[in-house]
């Protein structure tokens, strides 16, 4: 059984496996993640099963849904159904979720947009591009996957707007 736990301290579990599980340009610089948990702008859960460190959460609690921007299970956790728990447990606690997935040009990209759609997420067609989180860098073509909202070119356009307001400050 996988426990959630609130907090606004980063253990370095944490910090190891951002890093591990993330590229650079999919991630902030970590002194940034740091500052928005602890301003309570991102909310950090870390996982646990049966005591020891299995993963965390990091979500944006938006007003008309929850972003989960960073999500990883630990490798010795994997499996068994861990992730699937996690994603039910955010569920019933935040309710509407919206995600950003790679595009399908990848076998691991493909295998975690299934495991989502496995979970009723729905994936929007339309063109999205995170914002850069380093100056230098260019925007990341991404997909939006949402549960729990109308499918809709217009819930489409006001989920981007407010991420790209509340999230990325575009």
């Amino acid at each position: 059984m996988i426990s959630m736990i609130p907090t606004n301290i980063a253990e370095d579990a944490v910090k190891s496996l951002y890093e591990a599980a993330f590229p650079k340009e999919e991630r902030r610089p970590w002194e940034q993640e740091l500052q928005l948990i602890a301003t309570g702008k991102i909310r950090l859960l870390t996982l646990a099963k049966e005591a020891a460190f299995a993963g965390f959460v990091c979500y944006w609690q938006l007003p008309a849904f929850s972003f989960i921007e960073h999500f990883a299970i630990h490798p010795d956790t994997r499996g068994g159904g861990a992730g699937t728990q996690v994603m039910q447990l955010l569920e019933a606690q935040l309710g509407t979720i919206v995600l950003e997935v790679e595009p399908p040009l990848t076998e691991q990209a493909i295998r975690r947009i299934k495991f989502y759609e496995r979970l009723g997420y729905q994936t929007f067609s339309q063109s999205y591009q995170q914002p850069p989180y380093y100056p230098d860098y260019p925007p990341l073509e991404l997909r939006l996957m949402q549960k729990g909202m109308p499918h809709t070119a217009t819930a489409f356009a006001q989920i981007k707007d407010q991420l790209y307001k509340s999230v990325y400050n575009k």
